[in-house]
């Protein structure tokens, strides 16, 4: 499946979260590469500003925002909707 990368926010962000929510990313994306199109991630692209980068849910509030280059992943944010998009 693709690769998967992580750039310098997002890993300052990540490190922020509890701990319970690292371990529900990680789980996502092991999800997220033997199946990209689970329902459960609800996978989307963004539009106007936030173009060209898409959102998968990490938990009810939680949502990881990445950008698909090729075969490659590479997650931008991570955090709370209001955080994300307030």
């Amino acid at each position: 499946m693709k690769d998967v990368l992580y750039n310098q926010s997002f890993t300052r962000q990540y490190t922020k979260l509890p701990v319970k929510i690292q371990k529900k990313f990680k789980e996502r994306v092991t999800l997220f590469k033997k199946n990209p199109r689970h329902p459960s991630l609800r996978v989307h692209k963004l539009k106007g500003d936030m173009e060209p980068l898409e959102s998968m849910d990490v938990t009810g509030d939680v949502r990881a925002l990445f950008v698909r280059e090729g075969v490659v992943i590479i997650f931008h944010k991570i955090g709370t909707h209001s955080e994300l998009y307030g």
